[in-house]
């Protein structure tokens, strides 16, 4: 994973994560594609997005979920 890729400013989207040099948020990547859009679907849409800034985010994403945090999903039974 290329964490430069993914950078946080307070000026910058509020401080969520973004790739870096643009206003696209980690989160947006993953909503993205959770709605079923594919990398190559992303990169058209997002011209100065790559294919390794994805990876990046991805990545990100998972490191942020190996926290020892338990986050519960609605609906599920407990």
């Amino acid at each position: 994973m290329q964490e430069s890729l993914v950078v946080s400013d307070p000026k910058v989207m509020m401080g969520k994560p973004v790739i870096a040099g643009t206003r696209m948020t980690v989160e947006l990547i993953l909503e993205k594609m959770a709605a079923g859009e594919t990398v190559e679907q992303i990169l058209e849409a997002h011209p100065r997005l790559t294919r390794q800034a994805i990876q990046a985010a991805l990545g990100f994403a998972a490191q942020a979920l190996r926290a020892d945090v338990v986050y519960p999903v609605a609906g599920q039974a407990r």
